[in-house]
Order: C-alpha cells, then structure tokens, then sequence
C-alpha cells in the first residue's frame, strides 16, 4: 500500500517529545488515503484501528493491521503509515523505561477484548492522559495485555521475488478469484511445489493462508462501508454466504455481524 499522488492526505506528526506521564491516549479520524511521512517519537506506542486498516513501513518491514490488531512501534524507531480507507485511530503512548516488558521490534498485535474495552472507555470518556488510580490502573493492565498477546510480522507479508509478487498482485486485484494454486503457479511460470516453496520462504504461510487473510481484510473494510453479507461473499469468491461466515469466523471468533455491531460501538 502507498499513497497516490492524486489521493494522497499528509497528517501531521504528533509531537509527544515533552510528555512526562507514564502514559498517554490518542484518538483521531483519518480520511482515505491519509499518510504520515517517516518520522519517530521518543515514547513507545501502539497503533489501532477501531474502524479501517493500518499499513506501516518500519525497519525494512511491511506490517499491515486490520481492526482487531495493533502494530507496536518500539521507541525511537523510524517508522511512516499509511490509511487507504477511512480509519477511526486509537494510539496509546508509553514511556521509554517502561517499554522494557513490551516487544523490542516492531510487530502486528492481537489485541485482546480486555485491551479493546479499555481503549473504546478511555476513548469514550476522552481520557488522554490517564492520571486518576483508576485511569492508571487501566492503563497497566493494558500494558499486561500487550505483554501477554500473540506478535506476528505482518498480518499480510510482502514477498521478495518478482515471481511471487506478480502472483500476489493478481490476487489483491482480484481477491474473488477461484483459481487454484496449481493455475497461479502455471500462471507465474514454476510448479506448484516450487511456488509452495517460495510461500513458505518468502511469506511464513502457505498461498491459501495468504489468501484468505487478503479475503479477510476486504470483507472488514466492505463491512465498515455497509455491504451484506451476501454481497461480500459473492464479491470474494465464496459459493455461499455461510461459507464465507465461517472463514470469517474462524479469523475474528466472531460473525460478520457481530464484527459490524462490534465495529460500529467502538466507533
């Protein structure tokens, strides 16, 4: 993902080099195609989307977070993101010494149904800086539950041979289409196990896994813009709409409607 010339939005850098408090929420709306320019900032932060999806370019990394995730971003690290969609943006700051417990590389996190209340009160009560025994208390025990969430590189990895690439931007053009992995390798000119092979390297994942995470990321962003769930299911390939529920199901714990009504409350 990257900014068009046509499309592209700069957000403004948030300076939050003079903070002091152990902690601190921020809360925004970025229009599509918004995009921040490389920079860093002094405290460690995560990066959430109640509503859209977040891509970040950091320490030659390509994460790419859809709602339910959070990219961490360790202090002082060089990092620039871009929103192709409308996107409702929760950050949460922490200092530097207290970032010794959270993961030294930047990475996607699953954030957790604790972690995303404690974002959506704080966002609702518009605490910035939680500086209450309360507000404090929170703010710990989603520290504890960053520390406790599965990371992984990006939810959606970018792949390093020309071949591979061809085939995964066919897919992200296409991302209903039923070919199978034995076509898309005759398609990019290798046998199937040698494109499996170059999945496995390149990618961590097999190309199913790999697809149906893409399925994934249009059926949130369609979701948010108030398509049914017919309609995303034929639009992504599924012969039926339980079919594509239960992939859905089986990425988020929950229904596509259920996501929505979850997706709408936090934002």
């Amino acid at each position: 993902m990257s900014p068009s010339a046509s499309s592209a939005r700069s957000l403004p850098i948030f300076d939050v080099e003079s903070v002091t408090s152990p902690y601190l929420v921020r809360y925004d709306e970025f229009a599509a195609g918004s995009f921040a320019a490389p920079h860093s900032h002094r405290l460690g932060h995560l990066n959430y989307t109640a509503c859209g999806t977040m891509a970040i370019d950091t320490a030659g990394q390509h994460l790419v977070a859809p709602p339910q995730y959070g990219v961490w971003i360790p202090p002082a690290q060089e990092h620039c993101c871009y929103v192709q969609h409308a996107a409702v943006y929760r950050s949460f700051y922490v200092q530097p010494q207290l970032c010794d417990v959270l993961p030294q590389q930047a990475c996607i996190l699953r954030i957790s149904p604790i972690g995303r209340s404690i974002l959506a009160d704080f966002a609702e009560r518009q605490v910035q800086v939680p500086g209450s025994p309360q507000d404090l208390r929170l703010a710990q025990v989603l520290v504890d539950q960053l520390c406790q969430a599965r990371f992984e590189g990006s939810f959606l990895p970018s792949p390093n041979s020309t071949a591979l690439a061809g085939v995964l931007d066919a897919l992200r053009a296409d991302p209903g289409s039923r070919r199978s992995v034995a076509e898309w390798a005759q398609q990019a000119h290798m046998t199937e196990r040698t494109l499996a092979r170059h999945c496995q390297r390149e990618l961590g994942m097999a190309l199913g896994e790999w697809r149906q995470r893409l399925r994934h990321l249009c059926a949130v962003e369609a979701l948010g813009h108030g398509r049914t769930v017919q309609e995303i299911a034929f639009d992504l390939g599924y012969s039926t709409a339980s079919a594509f529920i239960a992939m859905f199901h089986r990425e988020t714990g929950m229904t596509p409607e259920q996501f929505r009504r979850e997706l709408v409350a936090d934002a």
